[in-house]
């Protein structure tokens, strides 16, 4: 992501802005006719004392799954309980959320069902077209179809700014608009002023960039639909994720489609045993740089990869291989492009976001949403069920939640985890009741479903379930993980690297909430900055890779610590593990997408997957390991395995061992020294035989461990287990041992 915004409001302007929006959020809802005057409210950010709305009859039919105050989070975080008035005002503005969609709406499914009423439809009597537009004066549908009239096919609207038409079919009754043909909505602004726009519901935008820049957007209407062919697989306990961008999964210089990725990726992910493949860049971006970032299109899968059916094709042949497929959401604010985007969609600044500098990030250059309004909610929650209805995702990880949950969008503010920082005055709490109704419907409505939360702030509950008073999210990613490799790897030799630090940083989650945990994702390998394989080996990539040359001292620590780190990072870093394509066989250079600054080079926006098939080069004992390491999680499912012992941190020996998932994991990271006859604490008594090493001939390894060797248990207490276990240690190895019998 890029940096976010440093605040620059005063603490009364903050004031001012919270109160506003608690006004007019509850002034559209009695406008649209989803509350009554007179309804019990809640003021500003829900800062004082607590409200009586939890106790309001209004509340009492609601479902009986979130009956609760939402103080459960509290049994088991005693720190909370200073904050018990607040997490119940919180749940209280949830439920009113909830029961005024069941009341007005007939429920959160047929709410977030938008997508079936919005936008463009193909009915008996010809193409319907809705959208909400409650700043325009005059609306009209105008395209190819109509020689682009502004006066042939009006809108008309309702009272609560809603624009609705019909292109009636053709006197023999065929669809009016041709399937490919453009269209667009024009509107006359309160200001007198003719716009024109993309639909806001647009399934299907494209860009020809020989005429212009600027998206357009198509009718997609094809004759034969994409028809899914495979179950969807439950989501695993034990998520293996593999990020991948579609756009830059080809070895050549240019962008790589829907298509190819099925073909070409998807085999090499099954093959590598990730049971999960989570997408960027998907929703369509005007900027191909931005990674997918600034999101123009919320509906539309990005033209650039192919048409939405090849999507279909890519998530349901994962299906047909044990593949669970995430979609990377950006509902943290949308691209600031208005003639392609969201920004003044209807003439006004306020449209799907806050008025003024609220609804601005000044660093982004993006615009900021009201999650506090009816529609724009519709909107988000509607977005979220057009992508699991329509494409068959089983999970959404949501990116920029920092920047979400807080004013200060997390800019120039250090975490120290004070729980004040979190429950305070800086807490954007419409954002976060807006995912808490967003994690509510997709596990509601989709058992088994996957959020994952991107948050560098840590806050409390937010992987507990809404229903308890948390957030609601399944996982969170540990961004401090890679930040503590890249660290050590900048600023430490390898003798001075603290075992106890390491195991500390892989081990500090929060009690109860589960962690997706990574060593490097695609933010290490964005130019800037440097993959782990590159820090590590460096200009010696492009000189010592292949196996004909010397294996010099860099490449041979940079070859032992790749892998180490992969393991001891999967191993004990969390409840599930993300790889990002590529760098999990060590590839060279750096991410850098096309744009003014590299002269619109391809160059380094690809995945040199032909690397690995070079049976020349070094990358295949990368790719072998990485393959080993997720096998034998298949396996082990230690990553859902509630057993954790650290049992050893020897600062002086370099030294790492712990318990996890029946199995004993011993690390040595001391760069010369190795050791016969280790001694390390086990806790069950018996036989124990190698698992996987490290040190493998297959792995590019000097074949140290021998793989037949039984070691057997003596029971006597050590390292704070019942038995111990003695082992030859190689340096720079890693050995992971299960037990036989």
């Amino acid at each position: 992501m890029p940096a976010k915004k440093k605040s620059t409001s005063s603490g009364k302007a903050k004031q001012q802005d919270n109160q506003l929006s608690a006004s007019s959020s509850t002034q559209d809802l009695v406008g649209s006719g989803l509350v009554t005057p007179g309804s019990p409210t809640l003021e500003g950010n829900f800062e004082g004392p607590p409200t009586k709305l939890a106790d309001s009859s209004y509340l009492q039919g609601s479902d009986p799954e979130i009956s609760g105050d939402g103080t459960d989070v509290i049994k088991s975080d005693g720190y909370l309980e200073d904050h018990r008035a607040y997490f119940g005002q919180r749940f209280a503005h949830f439920k009113r959320w909830v029961r005024d969609i069941e009341l007005n709406e007939g429920g959160i499914d047929k709410f977030s069902r938008g997508y079936e009423n919005f936008g463009l439809h193909v009915t008996d009597e010809g193409v319907r077209y809705r959208e909400w537009a409650p700043g325009a004066r005059e609306a009209s549908l105008v395209g190819d179809f109509n020689g682009w009239d502004v006066g042939a096919n009006p809108l008309t609207r309702n009272e609560y700014g809603v624009w609705e038409t019909v292109v009636p079919n053709t006197a023999s009754g065929e669809v009016a608009i041709a399937h490919g043909s453009h269209i667009k909505v024009t509107f006359v602004t309160d200001k007198g002023e003719r716009v024109y726009r993309l639909p806001a519901w647009s399934r299907y935008v494209t860009q020809d960039l020989n005429k212009s820049p600027i998206y357009e957007s198509v009718f997609y209407n094809p004759p034969h639909k994409y028809e899914f062919k495979h179950k969807r697989p439950v989501p695993p306990a034990d998520l293996r994720i593999y990020e991948a961008h579609v756009g830059i999964s080809s070895p050549e210089a240019r962008v790589a489609t829907f298509k190819e990725f099925t073909q070409n990726v998807l085999p090499m992910i099954s093959d590598l045993g990730y049971n999960a493949v989570q997408l960027m860049a998907v929703m369509e971006h005007a900027y191909y740089a931005s990674f997918g970032y600034q999101v123009t299109s919320f509906f539309a899968p990005s033209s650039r990869y192919g048409e939405p059916d090849d999507l279909r094709e890519l998530v349901d042949t994962a299906h047909s291989l044990g593949i669970v497929v995430f979609l990377d959401v950006v509902h943290s604010h949308a691209c600031n492009n208005v003639e392609d985007g969201l920004n003044q969609f209807d003439g006004t600044d306020h449209c799907y976001f806050h008025e003024g500098g609220r609804g601005r990030h000044e660093l982004w250059n993006s615009r900021l949403f009201n999650y506090g309004h009816h529609e724009v909610t519709r909107f988000l929650l509607s977005n979220l069920r057009y992508w699991i209805e329509e494409f068959g995702f089983d999970g959404f990880r949501f990116d920029g939640v920092t920047s979400m949950m807080y004013k200060h969008h997390g800019i120039a503010y250090g975490f120290s985890g004070h729980y004040n920082e979190y429950f305070g005055g800086n807490t954007d709490e419409e954002a976060v009741v807006y995912l808490m109704l967003a994690n509510y419907m997709c596990h509601k409505l989709y058992p088994g479903f996957v959020t994952i939360a991107e948050d560098v702030s840590g806050m409390p509950a937010m992987c507990r379930s809404v229903q308890e008073g948390g957030v609601g999210f399944d996982y969170r990613l540990t961004m401090s993980v890679p930040d503590m490799w890249i660290k050590l790897l900048k600023e430490s030799k390898d003798e001075e690297w603290s075992m106890d630090h390491i195991a500390h940083q892989l081990t500090n989650r929060r009690y109860q909430e589960r962690a997706i945990t990574y060593c490097e994702s695609h933010d290490q390998a964005l130019v800037g900055d440097k993959t782990l394989a590159f820090w590590m080996m460096d200009k010696e990539m492009y000189t010592n890779m292949s196996d004909q040359t010397d294996l010099t001292p860099v490449i041979e620590r940079g070859m032992a610590l790749h892998k180490m780190i992969r393991l001891v990072t999967c191993g004990l870093g969390g409840e599930g593990y993300l790889t990002f394509e590529g760098n999990e066989f060590g590839h060279p250079e750096w991410l850098d997408f096309p744009r003014e600054g590299n002269g619109s080079s391809f160059h380094y926006a690809r995945r040199q997957f032909n690397l690995v098939k070079d049976e020349m080069l070094r990358y295949k004992y990368l790719y072998r390991f990485d393959k080993a390491m997720m096998h034998l999680e298949q396996q082990h499912k230690w990553l859902s395995a509630h057993d954790q012992w650290v049992t050893l941190k020897h600062e002086g020996d370099k030294v790492l061992a712990f318990e996890r998932g029946g199995l004993v994991w011993i690390f040595n990271f001391h760069p010369t020294t190795s050791y016969t006859d280790y001694r390390v604490g086990a806790g069950w008594a018996g036989k124990y035989m190698v698992a996987l090493s490290t040190d493998d001939h297959e792995f590019l390894g000097q074949g140290r461990i021998d793989h037949s060797t039984e070691h057997f248990s003596t029971p006597m207490e050590w390292n704070g287990r019942p038995n111990y276990i003695q082992v030859y240690l190689p340096a720079r190895t890693a050995v992971v041992l299960r037990h036989s019998e």
